[in-house]
């Protein structure tokens, strides 16, 4: 019975920490609108693995993870910020070819590779960002988490943030590609403006934070 509870509360926590759109939810958009659906997901999941990262340290260890992370808050913050930089650069479309001057071309089906590629990328960008780190502690700790008890319960838990981390992006990416021949030409290149001056802003943001 308590691992199911758990498991219902880490269902919640992990879907109610990816819904905010913040560079990832741009990112997640971005490359659903560039290279359909599997790549949106594909970098969902790597956001959704640093999560059950996330959780897991918490709930395992959780002082010893939070003064962990503490410690090392800023070289994680430099890298993450950095992370952010080259990717709002790597995204600003450049007009290349496609239906239009400055439109952006035809979504492509990924190869498996750079599926693989999407994930770990994005996995790298979430685990470096002390902030979300820190918000599972402090989460942890407010609902009374840190010390789950059995290991089951840990599983549980852990489970949960990570199926509802996982569900979140595939539905935003699901929603996305099924709106995109809806949408008007000009829109996935606003999308590609905005995510990437989003990660911009996020990464003077990590860049700020730290001096």
């Amino acid at each position: 019975m308590e691992a199911l509870v758990l498991f219902g509360k880490g269902l919640f926590i992990g879907l109610a920490i990816a819904a905010p759109i913040g560079p990832m939810g741009a990112l997640c958009i971005q490359r659903t609108l560039a290279r359909g659906f599997w790549a949106g997901v594909a970098g969902g999941l790597g956001t959704a693995l640093a999560d059950l990262t996330f959780a897991t340290g918490a709930a395992v260890g959780f002082a010893v993870f939070k003064d962990l992370v503490e410690r090392i808050a800023v070289p994680l913050g430099l890298i993450g910020g950095a992370f952010l930089m080259g990717l709002a650069w790597n995204g600003w479309p450049r007009g290349q070819g496609g239906g239009g001057a400055g439109e952006p071309a035809a979504a492509r089906a990924p190869e498996a590779r750079s599926l693989w590629r999407t994930t770990l990328v994005t996995y790298g960008l979430t685990i470096t960002n002390p902030p979300s780190i820190l918000l599972f502690a402090a989460i942890f700790a407010g609902l009374g988490l840190a010390q789950t008890g059995s290991g089951l319960a840990i599983v549980a838990l852990v489970a949960g943030v990570f199926l509802g981390s996982i569900g979140w992006w595939a539905f935003l990416s699901g929603l996305v590609a099924a709106l995109h021949h809806r949408l008007p030409p000009a829109f996935a290149l606003w999308t590609a403006r905005v995510s990437s001056l989003t990660m911009a802003g996020f990464g003077l943001w990590a860049f700020a934070s730290i001096f």
